[in-house]
């Protein structure tokens, strides 16, 4: 038997959903804030932040945090030239006898979020093997095309060292002396 009250019922308040339905989404349209889930406060993260450019050379040496000698004998090449960067302390520079650079230290002091950037942009998290230092250094080491880098940060700084040394050893052992030189 067919219950004529509950086909009554569907034939009446049909239409009347689909006239609701069709209002609903036009006030959503109209108004999108219309029966949007509450915001919970939280704010789109931050930009990440992006590494300043390298420094460049600007002026002769010597390197006011690293001997010349020792350069020479952790590196393995005796040392022609030495150039600095602006700034304090300075990036150092330093070119085998024949021009070619053979090892460079750059020292960064300022915010957080950029020298991690720093780090993670000389030895990418992706590739790098880990690297850490005592006293909470920590970052990452890898060989490059043009030899290795070793790249660690510590807070509000960061210590990038590459050399045209296949090992990283090398350059974690110059980014050591700086630190330690530097008092950081």
């Amino acid at each position: 038997m067919i219950d004529y009250l509950s086909v009554k019922r569907a034939l009446l308040l049909g239409p009347l959903l689909i006239v609701l339905a069709a209002c609903t989404s036009e006030a959503r349209l109209d108004n999108p804030t219309v029966a949007d889930p509450p915001q919970t406060g939280a704010s789109a993260p931050a930009p990440a932040a992006k590494a300043p450019p390298a420094p460049k050379p600007t002026a002769d040496g010597p390197c006011p945090y690293l001997d010349q000698t020792f350069v020479e004998d952790t590196n393995g090449q005796r040392i022609g030239e030495i150039k600095t960067s602006a700034g304090d302390p300075p990036a150092c520079f330093f070119y085998r006898s024949d021009g070619n650079l053979q090892m460079t230290v750059r020292i960064y002091q300022g915010k957080a979020d950029v020298a991690k950037a720093i780090v993670d942009q000389a030895a990418p998290i992706d590739t790098a093997n880990p690297a850490e230092l005592a006293g909470g250094w920590s970052g990452g080491a890898q060989p490059t095309d043009d030899g290795a880098v070793y790249a660690v940060a510590k807070e509000t700084e960061a210590v990038v060292v590459t050399t045209n040394q296949e090992q990283t050893i090398k350059a974690k052992v110059v980014a050591q002396e700086a630190i330690s030189a530097l008092g950081l």
